[in-house]
């Protein structure tokens, strides 16, 4: 009586590991390139700080022109935040008194950049 073999062929283990290859050779390029993505998000999340404090200085100094800091350029808004902005430079431009609807650009040194929403006063 002859012992029936069970198991994969050659063939078999080659088809799977010629599937793995493909698939990993697919998958690499987008798991590669998340820095780019990084340092875009980081600089996406320091304008939104900026933002934010620009439109909470622009309510203290409405509420009591003693508090909060005039702002009149783009720059003077990093002075704004309490951690400071190490490694970021806000690119200068004139924002009006009581204007909503000043963009200002932030830049990382990697060179990722994003752009806020600045209110003067």
């Amino acid at each position: 009586m002859a012992k029936k073999q069970t198991g994969f062929t050659l063939i078999e283990l080659i088809m799977v590991i010629v599937l793995i290859g493909i698939l990993a050779a697919v998958a690499m390029p987008k798991f590669v390139d998340l820095g780019t993505d990084a340092r875009t998000a980081a600089a996406q999340g320091v304008a939104a700080a900026l933002s934010s404090a620009s439109a909470m200085n622009y309510a203290a100094r409405k509420a009591n022109p003693a508090k909060g800091v005039a702002v009149a350029d783009c720059t003077a808004i990093g002075a704004l935040l309490e951690t400071g902005m190490a490694g970021y430079t806000v690119t200068s431009a004139a924002i009006a008194v009581d204007t909503t609807n000043t963009a200002c650009v932030v830049t990382h040194t990697s060179g990722a950049s994003a752009t806020f929403v600045a209110t003067g006063i």
